[in-house]
């Protein structure tokens, strides 16, 4: 299994670290260690500009965004990010999409968020036309019509710009059942949130759906699944949990209104059903505290990496001959490094 780390997105402005953590990840690249550098968005800072930013000085380590979101830009947009990020970096690049929640995408982006499966279908195809490069792109879809309907003067366009690779692997983010097993299906790899090794009978089960599909793109073997976790190095278990709590509450309790958050189900479905209300309760009702004090230790330490950095080492061992391929880990410098050595263990 490999080791990735991630920048994020932005809280109030540019993460102080974020420049130095690429350089790192680059040097440890060289060494084996850390794998690729990943970046995201909400609704604030964007996916794409650090990528380039600070990407512009590595030469090791893949770039990617986990995730860059459907409803930001249209498909041919995005294809067109991809295609000039993938020049740039030297065929380095792996675009991670994700269709994000009603929250964002109806408050935010100020777009429907009706039928997100079947959009995302539509919006991923279109991209991979356009990086082809094989023709002219249409699209008589719903979504995305190309071009649009009663146009007077649009026409089917190509890329002027010849992309590097014809095959740029396209990642997305899933966490509801039907959604991963659309990943397996259309897609080159699964972003995993809140993957839970004790759970990966299930995740594996999903994503079988999806390869059994007639027409799917891959199958396991050239597939990718790269889970995303939290980590926190503390003296003691509790003082790592207590660091990850409200971190936790924010997204089951606060990303999204009750009944419409997917982080919520997500983490529900690994048998925290009762907690997750609990949570998402009081964070609405303006509670942050105590939200994050309904976080129990159990959940933080099934869905994050905590601890002492030698725990956080001994943990990995819940990851060996698990379906994640490669794990992104985000947190504090001796807890990556920390992941990075169980890591190493496991090979």
């Amino acid at each position: 299994m490999k080791i990735a780390v991630s920048a994020g997105y932005w809280s109030a402005g540019p993460p102080p670290q974020a420049a130095d953590l690429f350089r790192i990840a680059d040097a440890f690249a060289e060494q084996g260690l850390i794998d690729s550098v990943w970046t995201s968005e909400a609704y604030g800072s964007d996916a794409l500009t650090p990528l380039a930013w600070w990407g512009a000085a590595t030469q090791r380590v893949r770039l990617g965004t986990n995730i860059a979101q459907l409803s930001a830009r249209t498909p041919a947009a995005t294809a067109m990010a991809a295609l000039t990020l993938d020049h740039l970096s030297g065929g380095r690049f792996v675009l991670g999409l994700g269709v994000s929640g009603p929250q964002v995408v109806e408050g935010w982006y100020g777009q429907p968020f009706a039928k997100p499966l079947a959009r995302t279908r539509e919006y991923i195809r279109i991209v991979r036309e356009i990086i082809a490069r094989d023709a002219p792109v249409t699209n008589d879809g719903p979504a995305y019509p190309l071009p649009v309907p009663g146009s007077t003067h649009g026409k089917a366009l190509r890329s002027t710009v010849h992309p590097l690779r014809t095959d740029l692997p396209i990642y997305l983010a899933a966490e509801g059942p039907a959604n991963i097993s659309l990943a397996a299906e259309i897609a080159d790899g699964w972003l995993a949130a809140f993957y839970d090794p004790d759970f990966d009978v299930y995740f594996r089960e999903r994503l079988d759906l999806g390869f059994a599909t007639p027409g799917a793109r891959r199958q396991r073997n050239t597939f990718e699944v790269v889970a995303s976790v939290y980590a926190a190095s503390a003296p003691t278990l509790d003082a790592a949990a207590d660091a990850m709590r409200p971190l936790i509450a924010l997204y089951v309790g606060g990303m999204g209104a009750q009944g419409a958050n997917f982080h919520a189900d997500a983490v529900a479905r690994l048998g925290f059903e009762a907690e997750c209300a609990a949570i998402q309760e009081r964070y609405l009702a303006g509670d942050r505290k105590g939200a994050a004090a309904a976080v129990p230790t159990a959940m933080v330490d099934r869905l994050t990496l905590i601890g002492p950095p030698e725990r956080i080492a001994e943990r990995m061992e819940r990851y060996r001959g698990s379906v994640v391929d490669t794990l992104i880990v985000q947190g504090d410098r001796g807890a990556v490094e920390a992941a990075a050595r169980g890591a190493a263990a496991l090979r």
